[in-house]
């Protein structure tokens, strides 16, 4: 089974994390399938960076994360994107260019 789970780095007593997709059978330290981000608890608010795109993917294909992982996906709107394309709506990432086209349509 492929796990979505974090994996420490940095120095002593300064943690960051990267967001990697893994077998669950691999070591901690084993190589990673993919990193698709990066989280650091230290920083105010918590940094967490996540390539959507990515995760949408490995959701899609069976991946499960884990109980760290999936607060942080649902902390930056990835579950809720996954849960409506599960449904089969279609979600559009509006663009800054986009709200000025859909002002002058409805004129």
């Amino acid at each position: 089974m492929v796990r979505i789970r974090l994996r420490r780095v940095g120095a002593k007593k300064q943690p960051s994390y990267r967001v990697v997709v893994i077998k669950s059978e691999a070591p901690a330290t084993g190589r990673p399938i993919e990193v698709i981000g990066h989280y650091n608890p230290r920083t105010e608010p918590e940094t967490v960076v996540v390539q959507e795109d990515r995760a949408l993917y490995w959701l899609g294909v069976g991946a499960q994360p884990s109980k760290t992982v999936l607060r942080l996906l649902q902390k930056t709107g990835v579950m809720d994107r996954f849960a409506q394309s599960k449904v089969g709506e279609s979600f559009v990432v509006p663009d800054e260019g986009d709200e000025d086209a859909a002002t002058n349509e409805e004129d």
